[in-house]
């Protein structure tokens, strides 16, 4: 699964650690997912979603082997 979270996070100009704490996560699942090492659930999508104001659609998507 491919994200754009570490750019959505750029744009509003957070530290992952910043974000971590708005979100109630820490910094390495930040991390884990910006680089792909970690699927986030439902829960945790849908909290990104309304922290950035766009749809989980808009963040994540499917890899064509998937």
């Amino acid at each position: 699964m491919k994200n754009r979270l570490k750019i959505e996070r750029a744009i509003l100009d957070l530290t992952q650690e910043q974000l971590a704490e708005k979100i109630g996560v820490s910094r390495q699942t930040i991390n884990s997912i910006e680089k792909n090492r970690f699927v986030p659930s439902t829960v945790l999508a849908l909290k990104l979603s309304l922290l950035f104001g766009k749809s989980v659609n808009e963040f994540f998507e499917l890899d064509d082997d998937e």
